[in-house]
């Protein structure tokens, strides 16, 4: 069995990804997709576990999704993802995503979203990932929150 990789902090694996919302992205509305956002989000949280574990990974579960403002055609998304929690080959990411109107500069939180990740070899099985380390007190009460979030999630498999 492959050994895990040497440590990494929270902050090695943080990604920020931007992305004008256009009318392809929106609705007869002008609201962009929840799916669309469900896409970004899901790539930057597979980014910010890819950076931490230096492998591919696959979605194993999504939390929830509540979009609580809506996202409109001329919005910049900006997703930014960090691990918030490895275990032996899995690993938890939080995206804080926003909606800034680039012309008015108002930026507005829209979710947030816990993904989980599990790390693969070359042949596509589970592999090890990088322990995490916390830096700061913050680090360490997100890494606290995201345990008791893996133990909710397992309690009720």
């Amino acid at each position: 069995m492959p050994q895990a990789p040497k440590a990494k902090t929270i902050k090695a694996s943080q990604v920020t990804i931007a992305m004008l919302m256009q009318p392809a992205h929106a609705n007869n509305l002008g609201n962009v997709h929840g799916g669309w956002i469900m896409k970004l989000v899901d790539e930057a949280g597979a980014l910010a576990c890819m950076r931490h574990s230096q492998r591919r990974v696959v979605t194993v579960a999504i939390d929830q999704m509540v979009f609580r403002q809506p996202i409109r055609i001329g919005d910049v998304v900006s997703l930014k993802a960090e691990v918030t929690y490895s275990g032996r080959t899995s690993m938890e990411s939080e995206v804080q995503v926003t909606a800034e109107n680039p012309i008015t500069g108002e930026s507005t939180h829209t979710n947030t979203a816990y993904l989980v990740y599990v790390a693969l070899d070359e042949n596509g099985k589970p592999t090890p990932v990088p322990t995490l380390v916390a830096e700061t007190n913050q680090d360490k009460q997100r890494m606290k929150a995201a345990n008791a979030r893996k133990n909710h999630r397992l309690s009720k498999n």
